[in-house]
């Protein structure tokens, strides 16, 4: 999932960069903002992958703005004004948007996006992309409580939803960091969400996962070290 927020002082391209985005499955706009400055301070505590940026704005311009953002952040350009492509494109942008821009032509600057982050090479993922019936989405290790074998999928236990992939245990072990340690046949749990370690179980806030006698010393060693 693409976490983004847009910045546009004019409510109405914002209306409409929200109404879009509610219908691009592995988008997901946390906030808008009209004023550059805010959006700003809001990615300093709330770091994104994707901002909508318009160009021509007060007090600070979107290309000022731009050349402001963590260098990982990826900027799609909106304005009115064509003679910005060229500026706009000499900082990287992933895609320029012409007002008024229609659903298909912002699906497809989103799609570049999605595909811009997947290329991105990383020696310590922060993530993982889960495919499920719904689409695909983002999987943040830091949010990812515990993975569960159900039958021919393997249940994504976040803090705040579950995801199911068509996947077995094994091959999304290979996929996860270290600190990611079975202690089950059917579960691959976060060690460094753990807050309690039990005898048979496994507590992250409110919510237990099993330790099997198989696991249970290397598991109980894992926590002694985190």
């Amino acid at each position: 999932m693409i976490q983004a927020i847009a910045i546009d002082d004019e409510n109405m391209a914002l209306e409409v960069i929200k109404a879009h985005a509610s219908k691009v499955p592995f988008l997901e706009l946390e906030a808008v903002f009209t004023d550059g400055v805010d959006g700003l301070e809001y990615i300093k505590s709330n770091p994104v992958d994707l901002v909508f940026l318009d160009i021509n704005m007060p007090d600070i311009s979107g290309v000022e703005l731009a050349a402001l953002l963590p260098k990982e952040t990826m900027v799609i350009f909106t304005t009115a004004y064509s003679d910005y492509a060229v500026q706009g494109f000499e900082l990287d942008a992933i895609d320029y948007l012409l007002k008024p821009f229609s659903l298909v032509r912002f699906l497809k600057g989103c799609q570049k996006a999605q595909e811009w982050l997947e290329l991105q090479p990383s020696n310590d993922p922060q993530f993982i992309y889960v495919k499920t019936n719904e689409g695909q989405f983002k999987v943040r290790f830091d949010e990812l409580m515990c993975c569960e074998a159900t039958g021919n999928y393997v249940t994504f236990h976040l803090r705040n939803e579950r995801l199911m992939s068509r996947l077995t245990l094994a091959e999304i072990e290979k996929l996860l960091p270290s600190f990611f340690l079975r202690t089950h046949r059917s579960y691959i749990v976060n060690m460094k969400l753990v807050d309690k370690a039990e005898r048979h179980q496994l507590l992250i806030g409110i919510n237990s996962f099993p330790v099997s006698s198989t696991y249970l010393e290397h598991v109980m060693e894992k926590f002694g070290n985190n």
